[in-house]
């Protein structure tokens, strides 16, 4: 074995090609990395690759300059984005392996003191299957992000700017307009940094949107579809101006346009400088990566066209006619052309004032329309033929680049770049699924019946003890109505929810709990259960010690009328309750006619 030790990183790019010809086949390399970084390879990985390569492989994974041998500043210690054959991470130690990963992850794997260093630095993808012929077609995957899209570079750059300009203080509320994922951007955020956040947002938008912010703890406030995004923008407004909050403005803000200029452009820039990038495809909301990225390409690309993409039925910026805005930079009233479209994310009701500016500074090449049907089945196809997900506004863009690559004859060998904005999940409650079954179609159940399918093996349950019958009968004597259940059992939540609905009192004992796990007591308690019962699933209610069923069975007995003179009969007063009490079975169950599809 030879072990490397070097003193400057300088040295790391030029050891291995010289190393290559020093070293036979198959010699054991261990090298000892700046940071105490140590991996093990096999030399014989380097005798397979020239020089070439191997600064090619230091200059994508080191970040390096294609001009300069040295570091592009405060980068963590590195390794090999592709693992070596015979390459272990214990000393000196060589593991072989039998095989290895086709397509591995360049990527370095980093540790990170916050959530917010993983903003940016997304992929790009290339096309194996939807490219026109003779033409490579890219994505730029921005649900790589840490909340799964391209607004996390937003948020971290309106909160990092506005605290830098003295415009945030400690503490102080965040509220802002939103159709959902730069809500849930700054929602990540302000969770990280301390600031309580309020996301405005038309119902209209995804139900999954506003789960998923209130989840990370932000307040959401829902306005009327009608008012579209002006309305939204306005309500924001009104609340920083009448609480004292702050409103990143986000359609104004020159933080927008800063951010993609500081990573999304310089991003693509160093993913292209391989082979220039011909065209250059994006939408826009706020305008902030039309602005920013654009501004970039025109300085360090500026043979690459850059395209703008809008819905074809609110062609705002074709229409010419222009947005008039107030001395803040907000609108003074909607776009007359805009209508309502399926892109959720694009084009609102009026041109926001980043988007005016590249207009004015000439920052797009040409403007392209997109259908909602076509971003649909686009979306469709990229998870199904390339295994990639986004959602609708993505699905829009690249529908547009491939319908533009075919109407303008774009020649052949072109490089295009279409922006992902966001992922799929977004979409799970708009039309883009609404032809996505949550149930077997004809096809899958008979793969289904094509096998018996027989169930596991039972849990065996030990013998009726005259301990564990003396304890169920002993809780039924001392409670109205009596829940046996298991902890985590959707089931067990339905019956809870539907009395509780009810008001009715109930005991519950979970014989699943750590309460019940020495000595196998659970179990001895479900076997005097079963014993009563004849049944063995769960829960189980008593009342008055008489056993009635499950959580099935009480709502059924319930929308009959069956269980409300038994209740009486008991002495237990009921609430009004005028609702169904399917409502609470599990939302996955078939059987369950309230289950949405």
């Amino acid at each position: 074995s030879i072990l490397i030790c070097g003193s400057t990183n300088r040295s790391y790019l030029l050891l291995p090609p010289l190393l290559r010809a020093l070293l036979p086949a198959r010699q054991p390399l261990a090298r000892f990395l700046p940071m105490s970084v140590v991996h093990s390879a096999t030399a014989s990985y380097y005798r397979r690759r020239s020089p070439r390569s191997i600064a090619s492989i230091f200059r994508r994974n080191l970040f390096l300059s294609s001009r300069r041998c040295q570091w592009k500043g405060g980068l963590r210690p590195f390794h090999f984005g592709r693992t070596p054959r015979g390459m272990g991470i214990s000393g000196s130690n060589v593991l072989s392996s039998p095989t290895e990963l086709e397509n591995p992850n360049p990527s370095l794997a980093l540790k990170h003191e916050s959530i917010l260093s993983t903003v940016g630095k997304t992929p790009v993808v290339r096309l194996q299957r939807m490219a026109p012929e003779g033409i490579e077609v890219f994505v730029k995957c921005e649900a790589f992000n840490p909340m799964s899209s391209v607004k996390d570079r937003l948020a971290l750059g309106c909160i990092e700017w506005a605290e830098k300009h003295g415009e945030l203080k400690p503490g102080q509320t965040v509220v802002e307009a939103s159709s959902g994922n730069t809500g849930i951007a700054l929602a990540m955020v302000c969770a990280v940094k301390g600031y309580p956040f309020v996301c405005v947002m038309a119902e209209s938008f995804s139900i999954e949107r506003r789960k998923l912010m209130r989840f990370l703890g932000a307040k959401v406030v829902l306005t009327n579809p009608a008012h579209k995004g002006t309305g939204m923008t306005i309500k924001a407004r009104e609340l920083a101006k009448e609480h004292g909050w702050f409103n990143p403005k986000q359609f104004e803000t020159k933080a927008n346009s800063w951010i993609h200029q500081q990573t999304t452009g310089p991003e693509i820039v160093e993913q292209f400088s391989d082979k220039p990038l011909d065209y250059f495809f994006t939408g826009y909301g706020t305008g902030g990566t039309l602005n920013g990225v654009a501004k970039v390409l025109r300085k360090e690309s500026p043979h690459t066209k850059i395209v703008v993409c809008e819905p074809d039925n609110a062609p705002l910026l074709y229409s010419g006619l222009k947005t008039e805005y107030k001395e803040d930079g907000s609108f003074k009233e909607p776009h007359p052309i805009w209508r309502p479209h399926l892109l959720q994310g694009w084009t609102p009701d009026w041109i926001p004032k980043i988007v005016d500016e590249a207009v004015e500074e000439r920052l797009f090449d040409d403007i392209a329309f997109t259908r909602s049907e076509a971003a649909l089945a686009t979306s469709r196809d990229l998870a199904q033929k390339e295994g990639i997900f986004t959602g609708v506004s993505g699905g829009g863009t690249l529908a547009t680049a491939l319908e533009y690559a075919k109407a303008n004859d774009v020649p052949k060998g072109s490089r295009i770049l279409a922006m992902l904005p966001d992922t799929g999940e977004r979409y799970l409650s708009t039309p883009l699924f609404e032809d996505v079954p949550a149930d077997m179609n004809e096809e899958e159940k008979a793969i289904a019946q094509s096998t018996p399918g027989a169930a596991p093996p039972a849990v065996p349950l030990p013998e009726v003890t005259e301990e564990a019958t003396s304890f169920v009968e002993g809780v039924k004597s001392k409670h109205k109505i009596v829940i046996f259940s298991l902890q985590n059992c959707e089931f067990c939540w339905t019956i809870f929810g539907l009395f509780d609905a009810l008001g009715l009192p109930y005991h519950r004992v979970d014989i699943d709990s750590f309460e019940f796990a020495k000595d196998n007591m659970g179990n001895k308690y479900r076997a005097a259960l079963a014993e009563q019962t004849e049944c063995n699933t769960f829960p189980q209610f008593f009342i008055d010690g008489k056993f009635y069923g499950g959580a099935a069975d009480a709502c059924i007995m319930w929308k009959k009328g069956e269980l409300q003179p038994i209740l009486k009969e008991a002495g237990l007063v009921t609430k009004d309750y005028e609702g169904d009490p399917f409502e609470f079975l599990p939302k996955w169950m078939s059987q369950n006619p309230l289950r949405s599809t």
